[in-house]
């Protein structure tokens, strides 16, 4: 498994490069990850394992930006692929003779949750401004010191509070919706 998340971790960082060579073969590798992954949550034979590859392989393909290349290429992928099954039993109301919680056993031992996590946190952030975004992945999410983030950054040590304070705000009035008090 360790020698899986590897290879494919190195054909990302390549592919992010420039390397068109290792896209493709990142391209096909994960092409049959993610049958393996799909037929054991729906079973053989299912006519729509296909179509969930090729979202699956188009949302890495629009979001392959936002991986963290300090993290598990694998759980980065575990996370597109089970929001892309959990899409399609809401889409469909099917429902799965296998957990969609035993993805870990498919692609790392990292928990799927913390995955997840690190999605829905992602899309939370990329509603902010992109300061506010950097600076709040920096200290709150990476565990920079304000300090640290206002040297390289080149900005004062309150603007970085500030600018975190009012994107922590607009999160929590967005997470909040349109009818809370």
């Amino acid at each position: 498994m360790q020698e899986t998340e590897e290879r494919l971790k190195t054909l990302m960082i390549e592919s992010l490069a420039g390397n068109e060579q290792s896209y493709r073969r990142l391209l096909t590798d994960l092409s049959a990850h993610l049958r393996v992954y799909y037929v054991r949550r729906l079973g053989r034979g299912h006519a729509i394992v296909e179509d969930l590859v090729q979202e699956t392989l188009l949302a890495v393909h629009v979001r392959r930006f936002t991986y963290d290349r300090e993290r598990p290429f694998t759980g980065w992928l575990n996370a597109i692929a089970r929001y892309k099954l959990i899409d399609y039993f809401r889409e469909s109301r099917a429902r799965s003779a296998v957990s969609i919680d035993e993805a870990d056993d498919v692609f790392t031992a990292e928990t799927a949750d913390a995955a997840i996590a690190r999605v829905d946190i992602g899309r939370l952030l990329d509603d902010l401004p992109v300061k506010s975004r950097v600076l709040i992945r920096a200290v709150k999410i990476d565990g920079r010191s304000v300090a640290e983030v206002s040297a390289t950054e080149g900005v004062s040590k309150s603007a970085v509070k500030v600018a975190i304070h009012r994107g922590l705000k607009r999160l929590a009035r967005r997470l909040k919706g349109p009818n809370a008090s």
